[in-house]
């Protein structure tokens, strides 16, 4: 079984940008963080969008096959993980 690597819910969570690779699938994934507070993150409001592609090219170079939003939640990412791993 494929096991994609994902940082932990806070990575998203303070909006970082996580590229990464299985094989020949490609994928970015970029977080829409709204603020609850100045220093606190709404997680029903917030959402992690994954696109993916395929080949050696990289993302400004390479058209995006697939793309699909997830909640900001552990489910989400839990859910994004399995879907990455379907594809590759």
């Amino acid at each position: 079984m494929i096991d994609i690597f994902l940082p932990t819910l806070l990575t998203f969570a303070n909006d970082n940008i996580f590229t990464g690779s299985c094989g020949k699938l490609r994928f970015k994934i970029s977080p829409s963080v709204v603020k609850a507070t100045p220093k606190e993150v709404d997680y029903e409001q917030s959402s992690i969008r994954c696109e993916i592609w395929y080949g050696e090219k990289c993302y400004e170079l390479s058209d995006i096959e697939q793309e699909r939003t997830f909640p900001m939640s552990e489910e989400g990412r839990s859910e994004m993980k399995a879907w990455l791993e379907s594809l590759a």
